[in-house]
């Protein structure tokens, strides 16, 4: 696709031809997805009973040092599949056939043209089910304009209200003032949230933000942030998911090497009811485990008649 070559679908704008190289997303004009099937572990309004159709895609944007999908985020994960656009429209209907809530993007800004082309094509073949951006919020508007009318509903994530916390831990200095505008203008195309008699989200925006551990002042200006400027027209998801991953670079952050105690997450969550906040969700119980990590083993990706046996995939990957 041609919105791959001097590549400037996020806000790294790294102008590269992906067609021959690896963009600042570590990953190429080949869409590659490493899991897509029904998962349970996102908000009530979303997962429900059924589970949500989540389609994982491999590398980022964004790049956390923290980030919990580090195994498929530098794009290079050994079961990454790829998939053209047709593909991706039968993974839509699979998903649907098995029961899933709505169709579910993660970490998908890298490969919009894709997904863009994708949704059209299933919604000319009557594909009914919410579309859900489930992303980073490091989003360019001009490419989110793109999408108005073909996602139902917003997730994403406002990590940081500090630019120097978010240079430090995502070498994204730019972080905050382009969530800022990209929580905007999603709130522009989907306007107040809409949920279905079961209570499935069918169209709206929850903004997520995982605390981290010794950074509950951030936290709480987030929540600020957001409550003073949209009120409860949005909901807020509160997260005390994160988990320690053990990788090399995060050595060097060993204020990231522990999990957040019950008493920062209280504090921020009194600090949401002191302010009045009502439309949020707040985890409970041990979620900082690497149990609520998905196995990303291309569950999903391939069509039945492609697929193989486990011992035989290192001789069948498909790269």
């Amino acid at each position: 696709m041609k919105r791959y070559s001097n590549c400037i679908l996020c806000p790294r704008s790294c102008g590269v031809d992906r067609s021959t190289s690896t963009g600042a997303c570590n990953s190429t004009d080949k869409c590659k997805i490493v899991r897509a099937a029904l998962h349970y572990w996102e908000e009530p309004c979303i997962s429900g009973e059924n589970g949500s159709g989540t389609i994982f895609f491999a590398g980022c944007t964004l790049g956390c040092v923290f980030c919990q999908n580090y195994a498929i985020s530098d794009g290079k994960s050994q079961y990454g599949v790829e998939v053209d656009v047709d593909r991706l429209v039968e993974i839509f209907f699979e998903l649907e056939e098995k029961g899933a809530n709505n169709i579910n993007f993660v970490t998908p800004t890298h490969y919009m043209p894709h997904i863009k082309e994708a949704i059209k094509r299933a919604k000319a073949k009557d594909f009914s089910l919410p579309f859900i951006y489930n992303t980073s919020g490091y989003e360019r508007v001009e490419m989110l304009r793109e999408l108005d009318g073909l996602i139902d509903v917003y997730l994403p994530d406002m990590k940081y209200f500090d630019k120097e916390l978010a240079f430090k831990y995502s070498k994204a200095i730019d972080y905050v003032t382009v969530v800022r505008e990209a929580i905007k203008e999603m709130v522009r195309q989907v306007g107040k949230t809409i949920f279905d008699e079961k209570g499935m989200l069918q169209k709206g925006i929850i903004v997520r933000h995982m605390i981290l551990p010794a950074h509950t002042k951030d936290s709480k200006n987030v929540i600020e942030y957001l409550y003073k400027n949209y009120g409860d027209d949005i909901y807020i998801s509160i997260m005390n998911q994160y988990t320690p991953v053990k990788t090399d670079r995060m050595k060097r952050y060993p204020e990231l090497g522990r999990s957040i105690t019950d008493r920062e997450y209280d504090k921020v969550i009194d600090y949401a009811v002191e302010l009045g906040v009502e439309n949020a969700y707040i985890q409970e119980g041990e979620t900082c485990k690497e149990s609520f990590i998905p196995s990303f083993e291309g569950e999903g990706c391939r069509k039945e008649k492609d697929r193989v046996d486990k011992n035989d995939r290192i001789t069948e990957e498909i790269i």
